[in-house]
């Protein structure tokens, strides 16, 4: 079996979407490799880590990571199982016009300046409609194209885009909490379990993470588990089977946080995935 799986789901010369599934058998860094151009990189399963030189990020589904064209990168997988991710390349005059120029190195071809930012619920939702309305071919070219442009806006925009000002050790502090939250999403972690996994207080835990992702560490995970929930809710009829599957207390528990997230509950949004886009 190949590491990789892509099946394309759009292009239309302006943008191209592809759903990629990796099956994760390299738990090491795997031999350098480098992207034939700049795209966006939606991981929506699973984790691993992206290792750039020295600088590495971890790639789950609360970020967005930047691929550049002829840049070297290595690729390892902490945690078994895979992965799967929605990939965007964006024509380079358009990605030049969208993006920050506070994103952008200096080069004359457009390149990323860092690996990655954190995305808000909004972008995640945005991911998975574009994926699921593709996939089932529900959603029109011109419209998929409006609607891949709009995620590329929000996951660039200034929600996402802050400086963390955090140190090497806390930045690999909270990577390690990343990676242990991926591993399992159904359980429920205290403070102190995590703490005692990763070794550290965990006062210092807290702070560091508040730092580094800008949101409580018990908000990070139950995003973790809600773009969960966004993946897999077009293979439920029964939405209180897919919150017990998800580790969710009750069906109102889950339905009350997805909504508060993406502003309209399970039900609706497969509803909107299978007919249109919202």
């Amino acid at each position: 079996m190949p590491d990789f799986e892509i099946n394309g789901l759009l292009d239309t010369g302006i943008v191209a979407v592809k759903d990629v599934h990796c099956s994760g058998v390299c738990r090491h860094r795997s031999a350098e490799e480098c992207a034939a151009a700049t795209h966006l990189v939606f991981p929506y399963r699973g984790v691993y880590m992206r290792h750039v030189g020295s600088d590495q990020s971890v790639a789950d589904a609360n970020h967005v990571l930047f691929f550049n064209a002829t840049e070297g990168y290595q690729v390892s997988h902490p945690v078994t199982g895979g992965d799967d991710s929605l990939v965007l390349a964006v024509s380079q005059p358009l990605l030049r016009e969208l993006a920050p120029a506070t994103l952008a190195a200096k080069d004359d071809e457009f390149k990323f300046r860092g690996q990655s930012l954190r995305i808000d619920p909004r972008a995640q939702a945005l991911v998975a409609l574009l994926r699921h309305s593709l996939s089932k071919g529900s959603i029109e070219p011109l419209e998929a194209e409006s609607l891949a442009l709009t995620l590329v806006c929000r996951s660039l925009g200034p929600r996402t885009t802050r400086s963390t000002g955090a140190t090497h050790a806390r930045q690999r502090l909270v990577d390690r909490a990343k990676v242990l939250l991926a591993s399992d999403l159904t359980r429920r972690w205290s403070l102190a379990e995590i703490a005692a996994e990763i070794g550290g207080s965990a006062v210092y835990l807290t702070q560091a993470f508040q730092q580094v992702e800008g949101v409580p560490l018990y908000r990070y995970h139950l995003r973790l588990r809600l773009a969960r929930a966004l993946d897999r809710v077009m293979d439920y009829q029964d939405m209180s089977a897919l919150a017990q599957d998800l580790g969710f207390s009750s069906h109102s528990h889950f339905a009350a946080a997805f909504k508060q997230a993406y502003g309209r509950s399970p039900t609706e949004f497969k509803h909107a995935a299978s007919t249109k886009s919202a």
